[in-house]
């Protein structure tokens, strides 16, 4: 048990790093350049935190503090760049190579210096403080936030682009995602919204599932689906409630399946007893990254199966 407590915390401080985001970074204009491919350096940035930061030139080497910031750079063609990640940033399989610097709640410092990154790239949850420090050390940092909206990812998959001059293949990224989710959208159209519950946490130590505010919410939405936890705020949902809505399909990442399946309460509910629990890869909807549109489509596969054959 105390190894799922320690699992549970971990997701939950995951998800609020991304779910707590607010859309702000927008890039000052630059000249224009009939190139898309090309951006015009220096680049001056006003970050989530309101910070203007301006980027001289093209930045070479690159700290990632966040796994969907990572993710959105090897999507850009720029992970060669990379030359730190958090502990957590383990997708692509290449970015496992790339030097690990701690996590963005505990970022070792003395090891970014040392690799001399033009810039870090933080999100929500990085103290001030460390900002300050590596601001001491004459280190530039963006606080790079996703709003919890598909266009907060998008805006920052931008954003991303014209720093690391690769503008083209963001818009390019931006437009892929959009055309899986038109498409699935299309293939769910009219089709009854199956009831359905997404497993954040359970058990001891609370439950947690996406609520109507949240990211993922809008996922299942977009999937053909209707959230049980649409009215409710926040993370937080309790077990009584669960059991009262007794959605028809429940969601969850593989290593809850087995306990879940077993515990007092939630095997009696009917999801359970019918054999609709499904496994899903989370970090496709916990991260709001490129990959999340491939989120939406694995979710409408499990809810309208008859839709992809």
């Amino acid at each position: 048990m105390k190894n799922f407590n320690k699992k549970l915390i971990i997701i939950v401080t995951l998800l609020f790093t991304v779910m707590l985001s607010a859309c702000g970074v927008k890039p000052a204009e630059a000249p224009k350049n009939d190139n898309k491919q090309a951006v015009s350096f220096p680049l001056t940035i006003k970050d989530s935190k309101g910070t203007e930061i301006k980027i001289e030139k093209e930045p070479q080497k690159v700290v990632s503090l966040a796994p969907n910031i990572t993710e959105m750079i090897f999507a850009l063609g720029k992970g060669d760049k990379l030359v730190g990640r958090t502990t957590y940033c383990d997708y692509p399989e290449e970015a496992k190579k790339v030097q690990d610097v701690g996590t963005l709640q505990k970022p070792n410092i003395e090891k970014i210096v040392e690799l001399k990154p033009d810039v870090v790239i933080a999100s929500t949850h990085f103290k001030d403080e460390v900002g300050k420090k590596f601001q001491e050390l004459g280190i530039k940092v963006v606080a790079l936030y996703s709003d919890d909206k598909f266009e907060g990812v998008y805006d920052s998959i931008n954003t991303l682009g014209k720093m690391l001059n690769a503008s083209a293949k963001a818009e390019e990224v931006v437009s892929g995602m959009k055309k899986k989710i038109e498409a699935v959208e299309g293939k769910v159209k009219g089709k009854k919204a199956a009831s359905v519950y997404y497993v954040v946490g359970f058990g001891k130590g609370g439950d947690f599932t996406s609520t109507g505010e949240t990211f993922i919410h809008q996922m299942i939405t977009m999937a053909g689906g209707d959230n049980v936890a649409k009215d409710t705020k926040g993370w937080k949902y309790s077990k009584e409630k669960l059991i009262e809505k007794n959605p028809e399909i429940i969601i969850l990442p593989e290593y809850f399946k087995a306990e879940f399946l077993t515990t007092e309460g939630y095997k009696d509910l009917d999801a359970v007893k019918n054999n609709k629990v499904f496994v899903i890869d989370n970090n496709l909807l916990d991260r709001q990254g490129p990959r999340a549109a491939q989120g939406v489509e694995e979710i409408a596969k499990i809810l309208h199966p008859e839709a992809f054959k």
